[in-house]
Formats: C-alpha cells, structure tokens, sequence
C-alpha cells in the first residue's frame, strides 16, 4: 500500500513524486520507458520554472544551460518578426533533464519502475487498485502523468480519443538533435502549410530541432518524413536554411502520432492528471514544460491535504480542477486560438506583417502564454 501512484515518468511525475518523497510519503511511479530516453519535446523552458527545479535538487546553474532571450518567428513565405521574450527560457533536452530528476526522486525514497506500463487503474472503496506489468499495486491516491496520448486515455475512453480527426486533434510530432551555426541565445518558431517547427539550443552544443504537423501532410508525402521535409517543410526560406546547413545526431528522428489539443479534463475516475494528460499546450504557447512543473506543485499542495486529513476526497478533487483551471485555463484558451490562427498559411503570412509595426501587441502575446515564477 503506497500514499500515492503515479503512471508516467515524465516532468510532471517526477517533480511531484520528489515533493512528496521529500514530505515522508510513500511513493511509487512508473514509467514504461528505461531512463535515459529521447522524446518528442520542444525541450525550452520558461525561467518562471527554474527557481522551482532548482529548489528541487537540480543544479541547473552548474550545467552551463543556454539561456533563450529572443523569439524569431516566421511564415511559410519567409515574412519574419524577431521580438525580445520578456521573461526568457532555457534550453536542456528531455534526455538529460528526466534522468536527473528520476535519480533525484530515488534519492528521496520514491520507488521508481522503469520498463513498466500502467496497463489500468481502478477505484474500489477508496483504494486504487494500479494494474501494472509487474503487478498489482494499491494506493490512497493515483495520479496520471502519461503524457499526450495514453493506452488509458483509450481505456477510460476520454472525450478528446473519441472526437472525429480535424486541426486539433490529429497531428504528428517530429524531433531531431542537431549542430550547426545557429544562434544560442534564441527560439525560432518557423511555420510551413499546416504546421510550425521550432528551433532552440540546449546542453552540450547541441540545437533540439522539432516539429509538429498534420498526419494529412505525411500522408501526401508517401508517408515518407524526408520527403515531407523536402517539400513542405523546405518551402519555407529560413526552414530550408536550417536543414541545409545542420548536421542531424539522430539516425532517425524521434516521432509521435495522435497529439490532440482539444480540451481535457483534469479528473478522471478520481485520478489527478496533471501535465500533458490534464492538457496540452500548443506549442505557439512555448510553454508545456513549465505547465507540467507548476502543475505538479499544484497537485502536490492538494494531495497533501487530502492525505493528513484535512480535505475530504471530493474537496482534494475540486480544489484540484479550480487551481489547474485559473492557473492555466487562460494561456490554453489563447494557445487554441494561436493554433486556429497559425494553422492557415494566409492567415499566418498575413499576421506576421501585420505585427511588425505593433512590438507591444506581441509582448502582450507573449505574456498571455506563460506564467510568472512559481
């Protein structure tokens, strides 16, 4: 029997499962992949989160981290706007960062089940009951943390796996590490028909190259990801720059499928989602990772309540929901409408020189889609 669950081994379970190791409670989290690992990340994180991870345990300021000071976007047309962020961001891959974070949370007693797939979770007279493929495991609170698309988010069948495919629910993601002779201190967003590819530097001299687009593009391009790139991608003037003049670290790149933005809910049959599984901030946001950080502290704040008795199971449930929704509610609603936007080629050349003369509109941009320190 553990106080708390988690199924997903990725920031948002990793942080929450270090707050509550450090408080005493029994903890277990499991994680279907093997530490180290590559995903499909934009891997750039708002600084309103490195206080937070710092606090933590990681030594972010002794890792010599790039820190990202500008935003460079730019439209299938080659129209461009470079802007100042106001609150900047750093750049550390998910290879790096999740791996320190899964020893940190073994350093403070969490039981950390790697290659191990939460298979379904159930709730029986205030127990959960966690089906694993090591077993069957109890607890007084589960958590999910598994991410973009889940086998339990079919399982349960949640209403976003339900809905027909459209521009905000069907989309593939595409990631590479790379090196060239790129800026160090900026985040380029480069859009092309039907989706957008962001560039930024992380640890060691290395650029995390990743993109996201519809699964209609891949399919006109044969279904091949370098074709797709040649003809799609590379219509853009400054995506064709990149591609011709980077050298890619990966054989083939890291890929996912079925990525929905649509809404989600942030309970599910009495487990807590946090992170991507509660919902997923387009990446015109520029900020799922500090999302998936702060939302573990929110969560970590209410579980606590509920497990030294002072908040009834309902209460932790519906505290949880408010806190997540005025956290985050608003810089989803404005990432939806960015994502709406940007997804027209037109629409996008169109606004971004319309911008242009207006630098205090995109500040303001900006500010709605990240938060402040936590």
């Amino acid at each position: 029997m553990y106080d708390v669950i988690i199924a997903g081994g990725g920031l948002a379970g990793l942080a929450l499962s270090i707050q509550l190791g450090k408080a005493g409670y029994r903890v277990a989290l499991f994680e279907k992949e093997a530490y180290p690992y590559h995903k499909v990340c934009g891997e750039y994180i708002s600084l309103e989160s490195w206080n937070f991870l710092q606090e933590l345990g990681l030594p972010l300021s002794d890792w010599n981290l790039p820190i990202i000071r500008t935003l460079l976007l730019s439209a299938p047309n080659g129209q461009s706007l470079k802007h100042e962020l106001p609150l900047g961001g750093f750049g550390i891959s998910r290879y790096k960062i999740d791996a320190a974070l899964a020893a940190l949370a073994r350093s403070v007693g969490v039981e950390v089940y790697e290659s191990v797939r939460v298979t379904d979770i159930l709730f029986e007279k205030q127990i959960f009951n966690v089906r694993t493929g090591a077993g069957v495991f109890q607890a007084r609170v589960a958590c999910g943390t598994f991410g973009k698309h889940s086998n339990l988010d079919v399982r349960w069948k949640r209403l976003f796996t339900r809905k027909r495919a459209g521009r905000l629910n069907n989309l593939i993601g595409v990631k590479y590490h790379v090196t060239g002779d790129l800026p160090a201190d900026q985040i380029g967003l480069h859009h092309f028909r039907d989706g957008y590819c962001g560039i930024s530097k992380i640890e060691d001299d290395r650029y995390c190259l990743c993109y996201m687009t519809t699964a209609e593009n891949l399919r006109v391009s044969g279904n091949s990801i370098p074709k797709m790139e040649t003809t799609i991608l590379r219509q853009n003037p400054y995506l064709e720059e990149v591609f011709s003049s980077v050298v890619k670290l990966f054989e083939q790149p890291v890929t996912i499928s079925q990525i929905s933005f649509e809404r989600k809910t942030q309970v599910e049959n009495h487990v807590l989602l946090i992170g991507d599984a509660a919902g997923m901030a387009p990446p015109l946001s520029g900020n799922g990772m500090s999302m998936a950080l702060h939302g573990s502290q929110i969560a970590f704040g209410c579980i606590e309540s509920f497990l030294t008795g002072e908040k009834a199971r309902y209460e932790l449930e519906q505290e949880y929901m408010d806190h997540w929704n005025r956290q985050f509610g608003r810089r989803l609603w404005m990432g939806r409408i960015l994502q709406r936007w940007f997804s027209s080629e037109k629409r996008t050349n169109l606004l971004l020189y319309s911008l242009k003369p207006f630098p205090k509109l995109v500040s303001f941009w900006i500010r709605q889609t990240h938060g402040q320190p936590f």
